[in-house]
């Protein structure tokens, strides 16, 4: 006979999902109304603006996106991307290269801007495919590489597409609530995002804005949206305006409670003091590793305060070292990918889990296990190293 799942406690910093606190659990376990109820349309409304004030935007068009990050880079894609369609993407890790999928996919062509992986997107590559492409429409690029931990200019990028005439999209799924996000200011034209990072929620939703100028182009579009589901002017009709709610879909309705609440969370925090919580434990994280004689990823000023990549040190055996940390600590950190795998481990201090307490907890299991593999570190430096610079504060 099955029985019924029971999860053990984890402590999850790997490069998501993330710890997700009580009050967004609790908020889970709400008794389900249903999808057109006028209390939850009234949520809905509340989630939009929660949403707007998190990417720093006043456009209409922002909502949540009843699926994972990557059904909200497929809507930002299949929505502005029509056949014949050039796009400039820009590649410094895993998450460019499935841009230039989507790209592909709905038809277009996709003009590819390689960076090394552990750097930051290269603006005089951009300005250099701009003038080879004069025509592209649109600049397609990551904010917050989630693969290697680097951060690239989203403020200089999309003014760079807006000087060209295009559009810019923007994967912020592991910048939004962790590093300044600001839409408006920036000139986004389209951003996604995912709940499951330093929003602090349950994976499955990715909030999505577009701007006045992506709702135009949407409009006139010549060709339908190769996704009914992910079709914007319909998702719209549920989603949107002052008038009777369209059904579209029914939406995921508890897990839109738990969103509600992290974003509620944020809110009371305020996102300046969100981002200086989760550089402070940034710096903690890494002053301790590097006491202990391990080396960062990325350079300092290109890193990420919540995904930390670090080299891993020769002769470690990753994949024990990791299954050890959650066989014997219930603790998650994450493998590299692609060009870095087996050379880096990320490790994520995203959201309600970027906490002195999982500073701490990170540094002693990791030392613990390194210790025992015969690895040559500094011992007993990296907590001292860490509550030097909580002390700071």
């Amino acid at each position: 006979m099955t029985h019924s799942f029971y999860p053990p406690q984890r402590t999850l910093m790997g490069p998501g999902p993330s710890d997700v606190s009580s009050r967004v659990l609790g908020a889970l376990a709400r008794p389900t109304i249903g999808h057109l109820d006028p209390l939850f349309l009234h949520l809905m409304d509340e989630i939009k603006t929660l949403l707007q004030f998190a990417f720093k935007t006043n456009n209409a068009l922002t909502l949540p996106v009843s699926a994972p990050g990557s059904a909200g880079m497929e809507a930002c894609f299949v929505n502005l991307v029509s056949p014949g369609d050039k796009v400039i993407v820009c590649q410094n890790g895993v998450f460019g290269g499935r841009m230039q999928e989507n790209v592909e996919r709905c038809g277009g062509i996709a003009v590819m801007v390689q960076d090394t992986w552990g750097e930051p997107v290269s603006l005089d590559k951009v300005e250099a495919a701009f003038d080879e492409h004069p025509d592209a429409a649109i600049l397609a690029f990551v904010h917050a590489e989630t693969s290697t931990g680097v951060h690239s200019d989203a403020k200089a990028l999309c003014a760079l597409a807006a000087r060209r005439g295009a559009l810019s999209i923007v994967d912020a799924v592991t910048s939004l609530g962790g590093i300044d996000v600001a839409v408006d200011e920036w000139g986004v034209d389209a951003m996604y995002s995912g709940t499951q990072k330093c929003l602090s929620c349950v994976p499955g939703i990715s909030p999505v804005t577009f701007s006045e100028r992506a709702v135009q182009r949407i409009k006139e579009r010549k060709h339908k949206v190769q996704s009914w589901f992910l079709d914007m002017q319909l998702v719209m009709g549920y989603w949107g305006g002052t008038t009777k709610r369209a059904y579209h879909h029914t939406a995921p309705i508890n897990n839109l409670y738990a969103l509600h609440e992290s974003l509620v969370m944020l809110q009371e925090e305020g996102l300046a003091a969100a981002h200086a919580r989760h550089r402070r434990n940034h710096h903690a994280l890494v002053a301790g590793l590097e006491a202990m004689g391990l080396a960062m990823a990325v350079a300092p000023e290109h890193r990420l305060p919540q995904l930390n990549s670090v080299l891993i040190p020769a002769g470690v055996d990753d994949a024990a070292l990791r299954n050890a940390l959650l066989n014997e600590f219930d603790l998650e950190i994450g493998a590299g990918l692609g060009a870095l795998a087996g050379k880096t481990w990320r490790i994520g201090l995203m959201g309600f889990g970027s906490s002195e307490r999982n500073v701490v907890y990170c540094l002693a299991a990791l030392e613990a296990i390194l210790q025992q593999q015969d690895v040559a570190i500094m011992s007993g430096k990296a907590l001292k190293a860490a509550r030097a610079v909580f002390a700071q504060d």
